[in-house]
């Protein structure tokens, strides 16, 4: 029968140096990541060619701005003053007026939806105009299934019909009061100077949550992910050595995406670089640490996938504040949207690109996503030991 020998405190001291953090064997790891990241072109692909993609389409295909709107005229009236109002209709970019004489031609139009509406000029227009009564002047019908193109249809026409009686006004004295309205930070008030700041959150989302999280889960359905955690590396070695080069994937698509922004979608960039890199570091903490404990909990591709898209995606784009305003949501979503990290990662981009280097409030957003990726570590690091044992 063979004997044991007891270990000794040379064997315990080995162990514990064996145990220590090492910075030749981080420097080890991260290599080996970045060369498997390197001969997997789907993380190519997700890293490098979709940000790309993305980005064309909220610039092109994606747009808030209410230009262009078919609507059409209808002038029942064939007086000199019915003329110049319709004639007013064609004068302006946000309406593209088409015109009829009978509301019949136009009413078929609506329904089919090749009009979002239409305004009548009627028969006594010019009886309207002159008696100045309570009695409108004109006829606005819109498409009630679009509720935000009809209303801006029916108060663009009521704009339209004012200023042109204003217009007729000659004789009344000059106001001793005028109002001159000015929007800072996007005078041109184009929407893609405020989509492709978010879409860039966006995509960090992706890269940092999503492509971890299926990276991360293969490596446990194909078992290697144990056989380094049997290694001497420390589970802190591990994490980092796993998760900085996706960090680093992640700062290069930021760095592609706002030349893209600056150069081609003509977004202007009034901040510092430094500052928008210092953002884009911050919220790759929160990001990877995510898609780091979906892969450590689910340990399988697909799950972790479904996972990453209905917790990091998807909050990303709808709670976020990219697309929906956050003040405008019920109370308890607004609470909800406190643990989303792009929520502070897209105001945090908005200023960056549109107002310039806001340290105040870059100060709150920093912190809230350092809280937030300092909790997703937590429950990685402890989901990993908790795998391993």
């Amino acid at each position: 029968m063979n004997a044991v020998a007891p270990r000794t405190n040379a064997d315990e001291a080995q162990v514990a140096d064996l145990r220590r953090f090492d910075p030749q064997r981080l420097l080890a790891l991260v290599r080996k990541e970045s060369l498997q990241a390197l001969r997997d072109p789907s993380t190519l692909l997700i890293a490098l060619v979709l940000p790309v993609v993305l980005l064309l389409l909220f610039a092109y295909a994606v747009s808030l701005d209410a230009r262009g709107v078919r609507v059409g005229v209808v002038i029942e009236s064939q007086g000199a003053s019915a003329l110049a109002l319709a004639t007013a209709f064609s004068g302006t970019r946000y309406l593209d007026a088409s015109f009829a004489h009978d509301r019949r031609e136009v009413a078929n139009q609506l329904v089919s939806g090749e009009l979002r509406g239409y305004v009548v000029i009627p028969q006594d227009f010019e009886r309207r105009l002159v008696q100045r009564g309570s009695e409108p002047l004109v006829q606005i019908i819109t498409d009630g299934s679009y509720p935000n193109t009809a209303n801006y249809v029916e108060n663009y026409a009521r704009g339209v019909v004012q200023t042109w009686r204003a217009g007729l006004d000659v004789a009344a004295p000059a106001q001793t009061v005028e109002l001159e309205a000015r929007f800072w930070f996007n005078p041109e008030l184009e929407s893609r100077r405020a989509l492709i700041p978010g879409a860039i959150a966006i995509v960090m989302t992706i890269i940092g949550t999503m492509l971890t999280a299926l990276v991360v889960a293969r490596e446990w359905e194909r078992g290697t992910m144990e056989a380094v955690l049997s290694t001497p590396a420390t589970v802190v070695e591990i994490l980092i050595g796993k998760l900085l080069p996706y960090f680093v994937l992640g700062i290069l698509s930021t760095l592609a995406a706002a030349a893209l922004a600056v150069f081609v979608f003509d977004v202007p960039l009034r901040g510092s670089l430094a500052a928008l890199l210092l953002l884009s570091a911050v919220f790759m903490v929160p990001a990877l640490g995510q898609g780091l404990l979906i892969s450590s909990v689910t340990r399988n591709q697909f799950l972790a996938a479904q996972i990453a898209l209905f917790t990091g995606f998807l909050p990303a784009f709808i709670l976020s504040g990219f697309l929906f305003e956050i003040d405008s949501m019920p109370a308890p979503i607004r609470a909800i949207t406190a643990l989303v990290p792009a929520r502070y990662f897209v105001d945090s981009l908005k200023t960056v690109f549109l107002a310039g280097d806001i340290w105040p409030v870059f100060a709150r957003n920093l912190l809230a996503m350092a809280a937030i990726g300092a909790m997703f570590f937590a429950l990685a690091r402890r989901a990993t030991r908790k795998n391993l044992e």
